[in-house]
């Protein structure tokens, strides 16, 4: 029988580590992303669906299979405006898991971030809390959200922010051990890995892996 699994995020940097995994390893024989605009990617296994997030619905009979990878997400500082922000790292991934519910697809993976809590102060860690909590409502047969702390890789766009970041994690990571642990930075193989993994099993309930986690998941 053969498999399917979608990616919504697939040009971001854990979306398209996860793509190259997915693509190259067996246990799926068709990969379907989700994108505004074709991604520069050719295989056998791979479909492109050219969307508009904000018409997902249109959509709703592509949204079937056995996992749904959600790795949207922005930032401030390509998405300044916060309701713009809240759209794409709140509402499409709600959107997307109310469909795959209704088609019954098997597994559902949402990327949140480590922190992640809906009573902060913090826009960003209440919006993923937020998140996190209306997908979990939502009552899907098997739900597994990532909690990876500062990703590290290759990412295509320059955040210089985030690569001073990098480099000063690459000396606070050994320091922080303990409970602590979860904070050390994580590169995106190891978070798409872990994704990829925990989708070739059967369980079902609600998943919740912190950045620590993950890595042992990978």
């Amino acid at each position: 029988m053969s498999k399917k699994a979608i990616i919504a995020g697939a040009s971001g940097l854990i979306g398209s580590t996860l793509l190259n995994i997915l693509l190259l390893k067996p246990g799926y024989d068709e990969i379907l992303i989700l994108v505004r605009k074709e991604l520069p990617v050719e295989h056998k296994k791979l479909v492109q669906l050219v969307i508009d997030f904000e018409k997902l619905d249109e959509h709703v009979a592509a949204i079937t299979g056995h996992a749904v990878f959600c790795c949207l997400g922005s930032t401030k500082k390509k998405t300044p405006d916060l309701g713009d922000y809240r759209k794409i790292d709140h509402d499409y991934p709600l959107k997307l898991a109310q469909l795959a519910k209704q088609n019954r697809v098997e597994q559902y993976h949402l990327v949140s971030a480590i922190g992640a809590n809906r009573t902060s102060s913090n826009f960003y860690a209440k919006m993923k809390g937020e998140t996190e909590a209306d997908v979990q409502n939502m009552g899907l047969k098997c739900l597994h959200i990532y909690q990876p702390s500062l990703i590290t890789g290759d990412r295509k766009e320059y955040r210089p922010t985030e690569r001073i970041a990098t480099l000063l994690m690459k000396i606070i990571d050994p320091l922080l051990v303990g409970g602590l642990k979860k904070y050390r930075s994580i590169p995106a193989q190891t978070v798409a890995l872990a994704m990829f993994n925990q989708s070739l099993k059967n369980a079902e309930g609600v998943f919740i892996h912190p950045s620590d986690k993950i890595k042992r998941l990978a």
